[in-house]
Formats: structure tokens, sequence, C-alpha cells
């Protein structure tokens, strides 16, 4: 078990690592900046969806960014961390004890 949390481990920051040193950083294209900072394109999002649709927006801009340049690297860190944390929960614990016990008989149906 702590081998495979070892390696897991190892394999999972060593990629993170990998990633953060070799991805450059993220050019913002000065034309266009950040459309979230522009008030009329947040005035037409809620005329056309309500906050919501502001909300939504900017959740799915957030999300979409975890998954591109140093932001990943991050993201696997928490990753590889969490799915060792699953593995040695699940690893330690045993399986659900059987309540019924073998004498009794089975309910009539």
């Amino acid at each position: 078990m702590n081998r495979i949390t070892a390696v897991g481990l190892l394999l999972g920051l060593g990629s993170a690592l990998l990633i953060y040193l070799t991805v450059a950083p993220a050019m913002v294209d000065p034309l266009l900046g950040d459309p979230f900072t522009n008030k009329k394109y947040l005035r037409e999002m809620r005329v056309m969806g309500g906050q919501g649709n502001v909300l939504a927006a900017e959740f799915n801009d957030w999300f979409a960014g975890l998954w591109h340049g140093r932001a990943l690297a991050g993201t696997l860190v928490v990753l590889t961390v969490g799915a060792v944390l699953v593995f040695r929960f699940v690893a330690t614990h045993p399986g659900v004890p059987v309540a019924a016990k073998v004498d009794e008989p089975a309910p009539p149906h």
C-alpha cells in the first residue's frame, strides 16, 4: 500500500511539476482583454439571460481555465492528492460487515 501511494504521488506530483515548468504563461490578447471587465458586455449578458447567465458564464470561464497552462499543474496536484487519500482510506477500511445472522430464517414475502 505504501509503495502504491508513493508511486502515485511521484507520478502525479512529478507530472504537475513538469507541466508547471514547461508551459509558457498564458498570453492575454490586448485588443480583446477579459470580457467580464467590460460593463457593456455584462449588461448585454444580464439582458439576455439575467444574473444567472452572468454567473454561469463566469463559472464556465473559471472551470475551463483549470485545464490550461499553469493552472493545469495545480489541478493535477489537487487531483493526485485527492486520489491518493481516497485510495488509502479505501485500502485501510475493510468491507462493510454483514449484519444478518446465518441462523435467522428469511422473512416471509
